[in-house]
């Protein structure tokens, strides 16, 4: 066997390094586990790349919602620019006198309308509101109804 000569004691670690050694290599094997548990957890990795694909969807969402305004905006300019003036002051007298006739009538029929009738109507307006969805549904079978009777019909 061979015996270490006195050269070689040298190299030998005192207690303290060994101590330094030991725990430098705990915190390497700990972050190398840690490591290696955030590969392996696939959930984890699923969810941040959900994520990111999430976000990377709302902002290339953001960017066409502008584009789509400025292109939007852009063609209404352009209608505008192109239509000649006599034409939109002749649609919009249109609108104003629609509107007009539409006030004129209502407050004509507000007039004629006997007050029993007037209250009838707003009760059955306040139960409609009250009961949209059941309203809707009967529209819906009637109208369906109706509709079958007419095919019916018609063979």
């Amino acid at each position: 066997m061979n015996t270490p000569s006195q050269g070689d004691k040298e190299a030998a670690p005192t207690p303290e390094e060994l101590r330094e050694q030991v725990e430098h290599t705990r915190e390497e094997l700990g972050q190398t586990v840690e490591a290696l548990a955030a590969k392996a957890d696939v959930k984890a990795q699923t969810k941040e790349k959900a994520a990111e694909i999430k976000d990377q969807a709302a902002q290339k969402a953001a960017v066409v919602t502008d584009q789509l305004r400025d292109k939007a905006a852009q063609a209404a300019q352009l209608v505008k620019d192109k239509t000649p003036d006599a034409v939109l002051d002749k649609a919009a007298h249109a609108a104003a006198q629609v509107r007009d006739t539409a006030a004129q009538a209502g407050q004509l029929a507000a007039e004629k309308t006997p007050d029993p009738v007037r209250e009838k109507a707003g009760q059955a307006a306040t139960l409609a509101r009250a009961n949209r969805t059941p309203l809707l549904a009967a529209v819906a079978a009637l109208a369906f109804f109706v509709l079958l009777r007419r095919s019916r019909r018609r063979r």
